[in-house]
């Protein structure tokens, strides 16, 4: 169900699923949920600021739809989310080693956190080095269809989508409980009889 579809431009997209309702009717941009200012605003402000200049201006870490190629190998993701499949413009996304990024989360989101001031010393010391490596490590999804970083060991690929998906190019997948995966289809039966 979650393959790479790389010929149709086709990427996938992980949402809560209370914001489905919204996602089909409105489509999505990168700072249309409230969990963007929550979450990832301060993460995404931190790996910006050490882009390197020979990257094009238009990829903002902060501007970005995220989106996977490939989820077949994945096994779990959070509750009460959906999974989208969700049309591109291959010339407006860019790739990058999400592994590079996630060992940054919870330091940077936590390094003014009164208790946890330490973690400040481990973000001057190893994630500007993982900020630095990351955008390194990065390249143009269609740059990326020529080399595949994608397909090394320990490059766990998020594409950076800049561009805002309009509602005819989502489709729903799968709904995520905390039971079970279910596709879309599924579900209905599931639910309806």
């Amino acid at each position: 169900m979650f393959e790479e579809k790389l010929n149709e431009n086709i990427v996938y997209h992980i949402a809560p699923i209370h914001d489905l309702d919204m996602i089909l009717e409105k489509g999505i941009a990168y700072d249309d949920k409230i969990t963007y200012y929550v979450k990832y605003k301060k993460f995404h402000d931190f790996f910006d600021n050490y882009k390197p200049s020979e990257i094009p201006e238009w990829v903002i870490r902060k501007k970005a739809v995220f989106g996977s190629l490939d989820l077949s190998k994945h096994t779990s993701w959070h509750s009460h989310s959906v999974i989208l499949s969700l049309k591109i413009n291959p010339h407006k996304c860019w790739i990058a080693n999400e592994n590079l990024a996630n060992e940054c989360y919870e330091p940077i989101m936590l390094m003014d956190v009164k208790g946890f001031e330490i973690k400040k010393e481990y973000i001057i010391k190893k994630c500007i080095i993982k900020a630095k490596m990351y955008w390194d490590t990065s390249c143009s999804y269609e740059y990326n269809l020529r080399v595949r970083n994608d397909l090394k060991v320990g490059y766990d690929c998020e594409i950076m989508i800049f561009h805002s998906i309009k509602p005819k190019d989502i489709i729903p997948l799968a709904i995520v409980s905390d039971h079970r995966i279910m596709s879309i289809k599924q579900w209905k039966n599931t639910i309806y009889t």
